[in-house]
């Protein structure tokens, strides 16, 4: 992937107009700022605006794609505050990056169901559900940040009205479920199915090796929504594989240390350190690998749409796949020397060693040939 191909400003002025959305205008009406960036070092102090239909305060972080695909915002509720009920014809995830509280959901048939969430918690509004946010702490603001798909449902009608307005239950969503919130545990290959999980920092995870050193992996789809999600987690002293897909992950960091590397194909890698609180979105088809480099496991949350995922004949993503046979992920035995040379004076600076040989190893008992070789 090329740089950003810039062009005269007499053919940029023929396509002024397209800039903009209707998505983008809707943003702006709210009164809020949309940060368009790829890195946000600290998510709990990411200065945020008055947002006065959500009686709240918040801001939107959005990736290069948010005019067609998916958006992310941050909003924070005063102590002993709540927000107005709202209803939605997009939907919506959400992870609790601080404090406490409740959410009550409610459809037109008369379904209500409440549940509670604390600092670290993860759900899913069933779509076009009225829900209200409350903070539980009269004390402390509760904080969370969402990712949600609407953007093209904003720019389909053109009439916000119509997107927060319209009454009608989509029963195969939402009916009223009596566990429809409950903290499940009901597993499906490497997907977890549930609506809320309610510690996702301590959530137990499944073996990913194909990821690489030993991480642990699970999936989300939440709501039945078209959207997704995924939890990773690596050991101290590793790193994960490069890899590259489309534009709209946002990669929370849920705990650990480190940094990650991004890049456009062809250039040199751009570093990004991280702790927890910290989001790296990655842009579209940059490769992007993440190294831990604390005395703890690190574990990221990725909030995204599934036009992010490139996904293979046989319906896996093919960031997952070697790019030996066509995927999109650098294995070990691929990468550069400096990857290495890097991590290692990155660990060398906590004390630690790199613990990266029996991932090495493994990867040469089943990897593939190059093209050719």
């Amino acid at each position: 992937m090329a740089k950003d191909a810039l062009v005269s400003d007499e053919l940029a002025k023929k396509f002024a107009s397209e800039k903009d959305s209707s998505y983008t205008r809707w943003v702006r009406d709210e009164g809020l700022d949309i940060i368009a960036a790829h890195y946000v070092p600290n998510l709990h102090t990411v200065e945020l605006k008055p947002w006065a239909r959500r009686e709240a305060r918040g801001v939107y972080i959005n990736h290069e794609a948010s005019r067609t695909s998916n958006d992310c915002y941050v909003l924070e509720i005063a102590p002993g505050c709540k927000v107005p009920p709202q209803r939605q014809l997009f939907e919506e995830m959400i992870y609790v990056l601080d404090g406490r509280g409740s959410t009550v959901v409610w459809n037109d048939a008369g379904n209500k169901m409440s549940f509670e969430w604390q600092k670290g918690s993860m759900f899913a509004i069933p779509l076009n559900c009225l829900h209200q946010h409350f903070n539980g702490s009269g004390r402390e603001p509760a904080r969370y940040v969402a990712v949600t798909n609407a953007p093209p449902v904003i720019n389909l009608y053109e009439d916000p009205d119509f997107v927060f307005g319209t009454a009608f239950d989509f029963k195969g969503r939402f009916n009223g479920e009596p566990d429809y919130f409950a903290d499940k545990k009901e597993m499906d290959g490497l997907k977890l199915v549930t609506n809320f999980v309610a510690d996702a920092i301590n959530l137990p995870l499944i073996s990913a090796k194909e990821r690489g050193a030993g991480g642990g992996h699970i999936r989300f789809n939440m709501a039945k929504g078209s959207m997704n999600s995924h939890i990773s987690q690596f050991p101290v002293g590793t790193y994960k594989k490069a890899h590259c897909h489309g534009p709209g992950a946002h990669v929370i960091i849920m705990s650990g240390e480190g940094y990650s590397l991004m890049w456009p194909e062809g250039e040199e890698p751009r570093r990004y350190e991280w702790q927890e609180g910290c989001m790296i979105v990655p842009p579209n088809l940059w490769f992007h690998q993440h190294f831990n480099t604390g005395s703890t496991p690190s574990r990221y949350l990725a909030f995204k749409h599934e036009v992010v995922s490139i996904r293979n004949a046989q319906g896996v993503p093919k960031a997952w796949i070697s790019r030996r046979v066509g995927g999109d992920q650098i294995d070990y035995a691929d990468e550069t020397q400096e990857v290495r040379t890097m991590f290692a004076d990155a660990l060398s600076k906590h004390g630690i060693t790199p613990r990266m040989d029996d991932a090495y190893a493994t990867e040469l008992l089943t990897l593939p040939a190059k093209p050719g070789g």
